[in-house]
């Protein structure tokens, strides 16, 4: 049995996000076997109590008040412009926390952690990298490249110019946080060959991603006819351009061919710029949903058009244990071991996506064999227990190998100095 520490930044419940999903899911599988303890963060909207509740395995849970800036907020440029003045990329600075990183010491001191796992690139601030205990660092997404794509698509000069440094900041800090932990985790074999050319002498591997084969299930609620649905977190810019790029696009596309399509974005926290163009082009937008199936259950087809990103995108292996054909750009649908025209149909650039779609709408036997084969290949290879083990396995790799080569062997400075506790 192992004693794991799971740092994570941000809260995990509600699970509003893909990534807290897959946190909750993998850490819920490995208390049943182990020794788990989370410290994480929580703001308003968090719960928690909740989080207590969801966990009954786990043996204690540590969660400190704490909020961040967020992109478009009022607060945002002044932590945007103090993070000019250190090394760390904003999305990195935001996310130094002294009472996390103490109450993180302190355990490890403690004697009592056999692995430490760093739950997204912005927990390493926080947690002794180098140390007596060996770090895990779980890369949801290759980070660095968010923001590069997001650079790549803008077309304000000024904004432009500010994506650039992010980016390459935070590529740097990416590659020496590889670097030194003990091993890092992503989430698919495109991330995993991404990291390993970022930081080629890191210790890398990856996990497949996976879906609550029993939450997600079809029959629900019946669909509506020649009705999209996007879902995910709409406080995450990547989701928003989607959306917008959809609206503006898109859907005037598809309307030629199909008047009556109809078009829901569910999601936590839209803008209200978000919310004013959706109600202008007749577009439903729910806002943060305690259960989000039966918005899911409504329709006829799930498009996921991003445009920026990376890791992989559950919304989609939601969709199709739901029984639902899904349209994806390419880039949506990275990492995902499907097959466009079997399990998914993969469609690139405006008109190929709208028509992709309406081929989809108008042939109902071809939509629903698509959606059966998605659905299979989920239930068959992508259960969250089945995603667990290959995790667990790793980090108890991790753990034996720190142990046979000690820390008289570590060769890597600190990436983040250990601040002295009060």
């Amino acid at each position: 049995m192992m004693r794991i520490l799971w740092v994570k930044m941000g809260g995990l419940w509600p699970p509003t996000s893909g990534g807290r999903t897959r946190s909750l899911q993998i850490i819920a599988e490995l208390s049943k076997r182990h020794s788990v303890s989370i410290v994480t963060t929580h703001t308003a909207g968090d719960d928690p109590a909740g989080l207590v509740d969801r966990l009954p395995y786990v043996e204690r849970i540590l969660s400190f008040e704490y909020g961040v800036a967020k992109r478009g907020s009022t607060a945002f440029p002044a932590a945007l412009a103090q993070s000019w003045l250190s090394r760390d990329p904003v999305d990195l600075w935001k996310w130094r926390v002294p009472s996390v990183r103490e109450c993180v010491d302190s355990l490890v001191r403690s004697g009592e952690v056999d692995v430490c796992v760093a739950d997204f690139l912005f927990a390493v601030n926080n947690v002794p990298l180098n140390g007596p205990t060996p770090v895990v660092l779980f890369e949801h997404n290759v980070e660095y490249l968010i923001w590069k794509r997001l650079c790549d698509i803008e077309t304000v000069s000024w904004r432009r110019a500010l994506l650039e440094i992010e980016w390459r900041k935070l590529r740097s800090r990416e590659a020496a946080a590889c670097r030194n932990a003990d091993l890092t985790i992503a989430v698919s074999d495109d991330d995993c060959r991404r990291l390993g050319t970022l930081a080629p002498e890191a210790n890398i591997t990856w996990i497949p991603t996976g879906v609550d084969v029993d939450y997600f299930a079809p029959g629900i609620k019946q669909e509506r006819p020649a009705h999209l649905v996007f879902s995910g977190s709409m406080d995450w810019h990547p989701n928003e351009d989607a959306v917008r790029y959809f609206i503006a696009d898109i859907l005037p596309l598809i309307r030629i061919d199909i008047p009556d399509a109809t078009f829901s974005i569910v999601g936590r926290n839209p803008s209200d710029e978000l919310r004013s163009i959706a109600t202008a082009a007749g577009v439903e937008v729910t806002g943060t949903l305690d259960d989000i199936r039966p918005a899911l259950a409504e329709a006829s087809v799930c498009v996921v058009p991003l445009r920026a990103g990376s890791g992989t995108r559950l919304k989609i292996f939601e969709a199709l244990a739901m029984g639902k054909a899904v349209v994806s750009t390419t880039l949506g649908a990275e990492g995902l071991t499907m097959e466009s025209g079997r399990q998914f149909v993969a469609a690139d650039g405006a008109r190929e996506f709208a028509d992709a779609v309406v081929a989809l709408l108008r042939d109902s036997d071809r939509r629903h064999r698509i959606a059966d084969e998605g659905r299979a290949m989920v239930m068959a290879r992508h259960s969250w227990a089945q995603v667990a083990k290959p995790f667990e396995r790793q980090c108890q790799s991790a753990v034996d190998i720190h142990g046979q080569l000690g820390t008289a062997t570590r060769r890597h400075p600190h990436l983040s100095p250990a601040r002295s506790a009060r």
